[in-house]
């Protein structure tokens, strides 16, 4: 047996199994020793393991010495074998099926070389290497461009460092009609970022509204540039400034950019100030 076997516990199923499946997908086998179907299955398993040359991962589990493990993934007869990938369950059979069923189970799991490398960025992510993320999401790209999860994967990573422009290019790449929620909340990202670019810089714009601080419409435009350099607080407080200052085509804009702001910032985990944000735009309305 090669180095793509291993037994697995429950201190070590989140590193051997969770955080293994964000590289390769890990298959785990539920077993016992007294149970006869296991002793057909688990050769076949190990076999394949080796065969496949680090495709994928066995991960066994003996159910007599880790019940609550087994209890934990609903394990209700055994042999069992749940498949992981990116840390989630994606499959599983029960019994002792034939080897080239087992074959079939496996290759329908194993990722395209695209979405390996897609993988290969995630857990690059996780530990902090963006460089190396990237690099690898762009050959994904690159290997398959229909591929649409590393696309909008790509895309997220450079709005994340702020290249807006070639994240726009990346995302043009990808049909509207294929784009889920992710990429679209993506567009609208870009689009607010394209049209602060038109406008002065927000030190000059803080400036002018500071001299005058009635001015709806400088404050209109500093809250949208803000919003371009991801300073959302920031643009909040001016554009509900304008939102309680104005009853006419100014009100409605900020009103729009305001909720786009909220979407943005609740995808970047800033919910608590997003709630803030939400009374003080209803006490500006009504």
């Amino acid at each position: 047996m090669g180095n793509f076997s291993k037994d697995v516990t429950s201190a070590s199923f989140e590193k051997d199994v969770l955080l293994a499946s964000s590289e390769v997908p890990v298959i785990v086998d539920f077993w016992a020793s007294w149970c006869a179907p296991c002793k057909v299955l688990k050769p076949i398993l190990e076999k394949l393991a080796d065969e496949y040359r680090g495709k994928f991962k066995l991960a066994k589990v003996d159910t007599e010495k880790d019940p609550e493990l087994a209890a934990r993934f609903g394990v209700r007869g055994i042999p069992n074998v749940k498949a992981f990938v990116g840390g989630a369950l994606v499959a599983e059979f029960s019994g002792a099926i034939p080897e080239p069923s087992v074959r079939a189970f496996i290759d329908k799991i194993i990722p395209s070389p695209s979405e390996r490398l897609r993988l290969q960025a995630n857990a690059a992510m996780r530990e902090g290497d963006f460089e190396t993320a990237e690099s690898r999401l762009y050959e994904a790209v690159k290997l398959d461009p229909g591929h649409r999860e590393a696309r909008l994967d790509l895309v997220g990573a450079l709005i994340a460092r702020h290249a807006y422009s070639e994240a726009d290019l990346v995302l043009a790449q990808l049909a509207e009609r294929e784009r889920s929620e992710r990429g679209d909340a993506y567009a609208r990202q870009i689009m607010l970022w394209k049209k602060g670019q038109s406008l002065p810089a927000s030190t000059d714009l803080a400036a002018q509204v500071e001299s005058r601080p009635g001015d709806l419409d400088l404050r209109l435009q500093l809250g949208e540039r803000l919003v371009a350099e991801s300073d959302y607080e920031g643009a909040l407080c001016h554009l509900i400034e304008v939102v309680r200052g104005d009853r006419g085509a100014l009100r409605e804009q900020a009103r729009r950019t305001v909720l786009e702001v909220f979407n943005l910032a609740t995808d970047g985990g800033q919910t608590e100030m997003v709630g803030r944000y939400r009374r003080l735009l209803a006490s500006a309305i009504y």
